[in-house]
């Protein structure tokens, strides 16, 4: 039996670090690029059309924007406004995507729809539309809005970029370990502190304005503004290990399925220094008020690169430094997805297809949908059927069936039974 396969959606032309999905349009947003080096490899963000095409999920090149000379290794997405993370710097975008009432734009460019069965034009057709591609009677224009400088570093990048609940704030965090918070869409900063000794690896914003920071110095912290309000320790229930330092990966908060109000924050623990015999890998779930740690499993001894939660809170999204790429169940655990070397080389993002907007028609006949990147320029579909599951109605009436078969049987056995 051969090795399971992921399918490509869509190849870029340069490396992808960065994936975000907006419903309300359909949109898959792809970011990356070859930096400042005069490689000849173009930096950029991507806009593919998510369509349903004979029940198969597909994606298209809408709109290449061209980012010059700064590769973007971030993305954070609030309604029509991105937050890249590019070098040291948080640039705004904003899109907006437009219908066009007749084609003759589009023909006059001689533009081609670019699919996954085209996609080895890509690179070309972007040549020939000046960075810029649309598909017939949609158009797609991004503008740059306020850009600032967020990291200070001796080797300043900005590493993670958040943005609050009601996206009126962003967070941001790179090499020099300090946290800063802007104003949306201004980036007027309104706090900035020192949360760790080094690199910071993960931020998550909780809806109380709860901040969860992780980083290479192996502490996780929850923050009130700039105050600590405590330090998370993930082996207080879970196993320990006396010869194994391990580090937190990254951090997100994911919802509680039928509890509106209910909360959990997720975390990954890496092993801190790669030894001959690896070690496993570590996924816990946090009570999202108490900061309690309600499970931990192992997930694997390939190292985690990145997490991410569905909309729903239902699934996690993981990627390894290896390309592998799994989905596990957010209540238990429990891996329910898993392909093996996917990407071949390190997974930099995941995102789900959210479940709101176009997310369930879209979606089709599957449970959810995880999408990929890595550094192989490719963005792959990870896609889970629907698991099939019995009506509580006809488990009462097969209950129902069978105490009567049971008694007809007593009675034919015994006759004045009853």
């Amino acid at each position: 039996m051969g090795r399971r396969r992921a399918p490509e959606l869509y190849r870029a032309p340069f490396p992808l670090y960065a994936l975000q999905v907006d419903p309300s349009a359909g949109l898959l947003i792809a970011a990356g690029g070859g930096g400042a080096a005069k490689t000849g490899i173009k930096n950029g963000v991507h806009f593919l059309q998510l369509e349903q095409i004979n029940g198969r999920l597909s994606a298209s090149l809408l709109h290449s924007h061209d980012t010059e000379t700064r590769a973007t290794m971030n993305l954070a997405l609030a309604g029509d406004i991105l937050a890249a993370g590019q070098d040291a710097h948080c640039q705004l975008l904003r899109f907006q995507v437009h219908q066009q009432k007749g084609n003759n734009k589009a023909e006059k460019a001689g533009l081609k729809e670019q699919g996954p069965r085209q996609r080895k034009g890509a690179a070309a057709a972007e040549k020939r539309s000046g960075a810029e591609t649309q598909r017939e009677g949609v158009e797609l224009r991004v503008e740059n809005l306020q850009a600032v400088q967020t990291d200070f570093g001796p080797d300043p990048l900005q590493k993670v970029v958040c943005f609050n609940h009601d996206n009126t704030l962003l967070a941001t965090g790179g090499t020099d370990g300090h946290v800063r918070v802007w104003k949306v869409p201004s980036l007027e900063k309104v706090l900035e502190f020192k949360a760790h000794e080094g690199e910071i690896e993960g931020l998550a914003l909780g809806p109380d304005g709860k901040l969860v920071t992780v980083g290479r110095d192996l502490k996780a912290c929850v923050w009130q503004k700039d105050q600590l309000v405590v330090q998370l320790h993930w082996q207080e229930n879970g196993p320990t290990f006396s010869n194994t330092p391990y580090r937190y990966q990254a951090c997100r908060f994911g919802r509680v399925p039928d509890q509106p109000a209910g909360l959990r924050l997720f975390t990954v623990q890496i092993p801190h220094k790669r030894l001959r015999q690896p070690s496993p890998c570590y996924l816990t779930a946090w009570d999202g008020s108490t900061f309690l740690p309600l499970r931990t499993k192992t997930c694997g001894h390939e190292v985690i690169s990145c997490l991410n939660v569905s909309e729903s809170g239902t699934f996690l999204g993981l990627g390894t430094v290896t390309g592998s790429v799994a989905i596990y169940i957010a209540f238990s655990l429990q891996c329910l997805y898993y392909v093996r070397e996917a990407h071949g080389i390190v997974v930099t993002d995941v995102a789900f297809l959210p479940e709101k907007g176009r997310g369930p028609e879209l979606l089709g006949s599957h449970e959810t949908a995880l999408f990929s990147v890595a550094v192989d320029s490719r963005c792959q579909l990870h896609v889970l059927p629907s698991r099939r599951s019995v009506p509580v109605w006809l488990l009462l009436l097969l209950c129902v069936g069978l105490i009567v078969v049971t008694i007809l049987l007593l009675q034919s056995a015994f006759p004045g039974f009853l």
